[in-house]
C-alpha cells in the first residue's frame, strides 16, 4: 500500500500521519531503513548485501495501512547497521572508536558485548563492519542526524496520542530471520514473537488480544522468546503511566526471499493481515486504556 509521506522534519525519517487520529495507537519501524551513506559504505569491510541482512526489510510496507486506520506510522530511513534506534543513545563498544569518548558511554550491556550497540560493531553474520577504528566524533554526528530525530519524533507522537486519549499503545514493528524462529517443518516454525519485556511494558489484555488474533489467523506465536523487547519497549512502555509498548517480530520467510532480499508474492496478503491486526489492536486499546473523549474537530 503506497502512501504519500508527510514532508519529513528530518531526512532520517518518514512520518505518515492519519487525516485524523481515531485510536490511541502509534506504529514504529526502527529497522526498515535502507539508505546507506556513501562514506559509511566506503568504511565497511563487508559488502552491502551483508549489511542489509540486519534490516527489517519491508516492515514499514507491511504496516503501511496504519494512517488509513487512524494511527500514525514512523519509519527510520537510516539502516540499522549504521545507527540502531533500538539501543540507548550511548550504548557503545569503546574499543571500536579512535579518539576521546563521551563520558556517558555505557558499554556494560549484553548487546554491546555481542557487538550490537547503537553504532554496531558487527554485521548480522558476526563479521566486523569496519576496516579500522571509527573516529569518535561519529558518535555525536550519528546521534544528531539519526538517533535523536527518530526518538524526538516518536516521543512526540506517543505524547500527542496520550494527550488526546489519556493512554497510548506503541507497536514497535520488527522482523526476524527464519533461522531465529525454529528450523524444520512448518509445524515447528514460529511465525510471530510478541515482546512486552516479560510483562513490564504492556497491559496484559493488549498482548493477549494480539496473540489470540494471530493464532486465529493460523499463525504460530511465542511470547518474549527469543525477543522480549529492546530499548524502545523499555523506554516507552510504562503501563503505570498509561503508556504501553508491544514489540512484534515477524518471520521474514512469510513475506520475503531472505537470500535475495526480495519481496515474495505473499507480501500483499501479509500486509492485509497486519491491517487486520492494527484494527483489532486499535479497538482493544480503546476498550482497555483509560481514555478521554476525542478533542473536538
Amino acid at each position: 500500500m503506497e502512501l504519500p509521506p508527510v514532508p519529513p522534519d528530518h531526512d532520517a525519517l518518514q512520518c505518515y500521519l492519519p487525516e485524523r487520529q481515531t485510536v490511541p495507537v502509534v506504529v514504529a519501524s526502527p529497522h526498515s531503513g535502507s539508505l546507506y551513506p556513501a562514506d559509511f559504505l566506503a568504511q565497511a569491510a563487508v559488502p552491502l548485501a551483508t549489511l542489509r541482512r540486519a534490516e527489517d526489510a519491508f516492515v514499514d510496507e507491511l504496516f503501511a495501512s496504519a494512517p488509513s486506520l487512524g494511527m500514525p506510522l514512523l519509519a527510520a530511513r537510516f539502516p540499522r547497521s549504521y545507527v540502531d534506534a533500538n539501543r540507548e543513545a550511548y550504548e557503545l563498544d569503546p574499543g571500536m572508536f579512535e579518539g576521546p569518548l563521551p563520558r556517558a558511554v555505557n558499554h556494560r550491556t549484553t548487546r554491546v558485548a555481542a557487538g550490537l550497540g547503537m553504532i554496531p560493531r558487527v554485521a548480522a553474520t558476526g563479521e566486523a563492519i569496519y576496516r579500522s577504528r571509527v573516529p569518535s566524533d561519529e558518535i555525536e554526528r550519528r546521534l544528531e542526524t539519526c538517533w535523536r530525530p527518530y526518538h524526538v519524533t516518536l516521543s512526540m507522537l506517543v505524547e500527542q496520542t496520550y494527550s488526546l486519549f489519556g493512554g497510548a499503545l506503541l507497536i514497535d514493528a520488527h522482523s526476524m530471520p527464519s533461522s531465529a524462529s525454529g528450523a524444520g517443518s512448518r509445524e515447528h516454525r514460529v511465525d510471530i514473537v510478541l515482546g512486552d519485556n516479560h510483562g513490564e511494558a504492556c497491559n496484559a489484555d493488549l498482548i493477549e488480544r494480539a496473540e489470540n488474533w494471530f493464532v486465529a489467523q493460523g499463525l504460530r506465536v511465542r511470547r518474549n522468546q527469543p525477543y522480549a523487547g529492546g530499548f524502545t519497549t523499555q523506554r516507552y512502555g510504562r503501563p503505570s503511566l498509561g503508556r504501553h509498548a508491544l514489540q512484534i517480530e515477524i518471520n521474514r520467510s512469510l513475506y520475503m526471499d531472505e537470500a535475495r532480499h526480495e519481496r515474495l508474492p505473499s507480501i500483499g496478503a501479509l500486509g492485509q493481515l497486519m491491517a487486520g491486526l492494527l484494527e483489532e489492536m486499535g479497538q482493544q486499546a480503546l476498550e482497555t486504556l483509560l481514555l478521554r473523549p476525542l478533542a473536538a474537530e
